[in-house]
């Protein structure tokens, strides 16, 4: 029996303009490159569509009546559903301006009217492509159990692996990744640490009855993106189940525990009051132990042991 590949997807862009003679030039030019093409002729029925289905990027004129460009692309940014989806803004010759407003509302790129297409086909293909990368990414987290989130530089929530979710929803139960926003317990703790975010490993603690949580600044690594490891801190506990799980000594169970948490080896030298030389020689018994030889791959282990 021949067997036949599975079809190909294709790759799905969202024009909104609210022009006629526009969308159907869009539309043929795309059609005809083999996308997938969806319409919306204003910024309500945009956000009425995205409701329903998520394309793989969205092509947005700036300037439209009622809601235009500007505020429908902050509302899609706004949606944790939505807001990895690039946005290409397209602008008139002479609107300078609108080309800084429409970065600063999360834009990926721009194009000038009138269009020309082998330009626009370049910069459609290379932001799927980026945002796809992204999204493999994240995928990347949720499989090796990272607790991971993202805000902007003012503190406003974007993203979070499940794992992180689950972590947050033990202090906020009604909060779910699909709000725009962090719980209001957490604004503080996260304000103060995005404001030591030029020190890279920086951490705060949120003290709660059901939980602590400590949130670690890893980096800004976009322009107004930052990386956050959540930590659910049970120390002893925690230790206790890899001591048990992965047959270590106390002490190996300890270094391995905050090595779990991110903690360079200076900082568990000051933890533990051992030296740093110690804590290399316990992370040599440890790697042995678990048939390793890397420091993240032991960390990962940990993450998913003690999330169990």
């Amino acid at each position: 029996m021949k067997l036949t590949a599975p079809p190909t997807r294709q790759d799905t862009v969202l024009v909104i303009d609210d022009a006629p003679d526009s969308l159907r030039f869009l539309t043929d030019a795309l059609e005809n490159s083999g996308i997938t093409v969806l319409i919306a002729t204003s910024g309500n029925s945009a956000l009425e569509l995205l409701g329903h289905v998520v394309p793989d990027l969205i092509l947005m004129d700036a300037v439209m009546p009622g809601l235009d460009g500007f505020e429908t692309t902050v509302r899609i940014k706004n949606t944790a559903s939505l807001a990895h989806i690039p946005v290409i803004f397209m602008t008139g010759l002479t609107e300078s301006e609108h080309v800084v407003e429409a970065f600063e509302v999360g834009g990926a790129d721009y194009v000038r009217k009138p269009i020309s297409i082998d330009e626009l086909l370049a910069r459609v293909r290379v932001h799927i492509t980026n945002g796809r990368v992204v999204q493999a990414s994240l995928a990347g987290l949720d499989a090796t159990g990272r607790l991971m989130m993202a805000t902007d530089v003012e503190g406003r929530f974007l993203w979070c692996t499940p794992l992180a979710e689950q972590a947050i929803q033990i202090i906020a139960p009604a909060w779910s990744k699909e709000e725009s926003a962090l719980p209001v317990i957490m604004r503080p703790a996260v304000d103060r640490l995005l404001s030591m975010r030029e020190l890279p490993g920086a951490s705060v603690k949120l003290e709660q009855p059901q939980a602590t949580l400590e949130f670690v600044l890893i980096a800004q690594y976009r322009e107004n993106e930052v990386l956050i490891r959540l930590n659910e801190v049970n120390p002893e506990a925690d230790a206790a189940k890899l001591r048990l799980t992965l047959d270590l000594t106390q002490r190996e169970a300890e270094v391995l525990l905050w090595v779990s948490y991110g903690k360079p080896n200076r900082v568990i030298s000051d933890i533990l009051s051992i030296s740093p030389r110690t804590v290399n020689k316990h992370l040599e018994r440890i790697f042995e132990k678990m048939g390793i030889e890397t420091r993240s791959a032991a960390a990962a282990i940990a993450i998913r042991l003690i999330c169990q």
